[in-house]
């Protein structure tokens, strides 16, 4: 993949973009995949596909469902590669899929029928007859997903499953309400549903698919291109509300939902692990650390830009790249072992204690796996959870105002950066537990 170019914009652009004067307008949706990505995807996307239905058949046969359903928007994301969002306060979307060991359904309101329609099988090769039954105040519409030959040759010799949209009308019930006239029991769902069990589809959704990591890469790698392009023009007299203001309008750009911007300038840094901006001048230095979401994937970002800065700020981010770097490497060992999540969080702390601060682990959590979430999970002490590869991992250590963070993928033979473009200083930073090294976005220093 050819790395992302930072975003390029001038100062007189970014002062636009920070003070409101200039907005960027989002792509069509932006929790929904670019046209690119779109038109990449065809190559891997049968595979993933196939990879999922293998796990929800397996979940179906081990809880003895008849169905699973979900209506949580990363996990439709992550299923069918669509968006179901509207209101992105929501983390249920308007549309829920329903998998039954053979077939989809989709269960929607009359109101956002055409646009689940046109999300899923507009201009996707789909072919089947759709009828309306008209029964019980809804309706149905039937459509069948086929693969290219060239996937069935790669080894997919199962068709894909139909898809069927049950619609209702919307002032006549609740989509959970729906969804249980629909489907078989037992079953289970990620949201209310009477008479339905509960279901956390985090397992489900490890380790990452082929189809996955290729639109993380993409993800990622604008994510960062949008914060460095911000950063590089930012100075010690802005604001960090203007910094944020940049940041939105970047990530816009590129169709990124952005749930977390927090920016802190010298003066807050050191006091607030997640500093929601304030109308405060940047000062001496700057950390920013955003959270970029598209098609359900999540791609963290963390940069420092210095102007005057303080004697350790320097010497504070290499101990936190360095504890980043230690938590990858244990990550990589865990995944390929019977080690699990607390076991790295072990070495976290170990590296900590080597750093000659054995107690600061204790001030923000450390991160964890991400994917179809911010974090997947967090790990703690003596957390249990399995550790996977391939995975997408974002480790956020903190060190009394500095942060070493980004989305990295963990394989079986490679620890690869993905919120990195190549027009950033970088460090190369030690493990404190291993012979691990792992390249490390570093300082941006300006005005020396």
């Amino acid at each position: 993949m050819t790395p992302q170019e930072t975003l390029d914009i001038d100062r007189r652009t970014y002062l636009k973009m920070a003070s409101g004067a200039v907005t960027i307008p989002a792509l069509s949706s932006a929790v929904g995949a670019t046209q690119d990505e779109e038109a990449e995807a065809g190559q891997s996307s049968s595979q993933s596909r196939h990879t999922k239905l293998d796990r929800l058949d397996a979940y179906l046969d081990e809880n003895d469902l008849e169905a699973v359903w979900f209506a949580d928007s990363d996990t439709y994301a992550w299923l069918l590669g669509r968006s179901n969002v509207i209101d992105r306060s929501s983390s249920t979307g308007v549309a829920v899929v329903g998998y039954d060991g053979a077939d989809f359904t989709i269960v929607v309101d009359n109101d956002e029928r055409a646009l689940v329609r046109d999300e899923h099988f507009e201009n996707r090769g789909a072919d089947g007859d759709s009828s309306e039954n008209g029964e019980s105040g809804t309706d149905a519409e039937s459509t069948a997903e086929t693969e290219t030959d060239e996937e069935s040759a790669a080894g997919n010799s199962s068709p894909l499953p139909d898809v069927t949209i049950e619609t209702f009308p919307w002032y006549a019930t609740s989509l959970g309400e729906a969804v249980a006239v629909h489907s078989p029991t037992p079953a289970a769902a990620d949201f209310d549903v009477p008479g339905l069990e509960s279901v956390s589809a985090s397992a489900l959704r490890r380790p990452l698919t082929q189809e996955d990591i290729d639109r993380y890469r993409t993800l990622s790698s604008q994510t960062a291109a949008a914060v460095e392009g911000v950063m590089r023009n930012a100075e010690s007299g802005d604001t960090e509300q203007q910094v944020a203001n940049a940041l939105g309008c970047a990530l816009d750009e590129y169709g990124i939902d952005h749930p977390v911007v927090l920016v802190a300038g010298g003066e807050r840094a050191p006091k607030y692990r997640h500093p929601v901006p304030r109308d405060t001048e940047l000062g001496d230095f700057v950390v920013v650390s955003v959270v970029g979401r598209r098609l359900g994937e999540y791609a963290s970002c963390t940069r420092t830009v210095a102007f005057d800065p303080p004697e350790w700020l320097e010497d504070r981010h290499r101990i936190a790249t360095r504890v980043d770097a230690t938590a990858l490497g244990a990550t990589q060992a865990a995944a390929q072992s019977d080690e699990t999540a607390g076991d790295v969080f072990e070495a976290i702390r170990a590296a900590y204690e080597q750093a000659g601060l054995p107690d600061e682990w204790q001030a923000h959590h450390q991160g964890g796996a991400a994917g179809y979430a911010s974090r997947e999970w967090v790990a703690k002490p003596d957390l249990e959870t399995s550790v996977t590869a391939p995975m997408a991992y974002a480790w956020n250590p903190t060190v009394q105002g500095a942060k070493s963070e980004g989305t990295v993928l963990v394989t079986a033979d490679n620890i690869e950066p993905l919120t990195v473009t190549d027009d950033w200083p970088m460090l190369d930073a030690e493990s404190y537990v291993s012979d691990v090294t792992v390249s490390r976005p570093d300082v941006l220093y300006k005005n020396s």
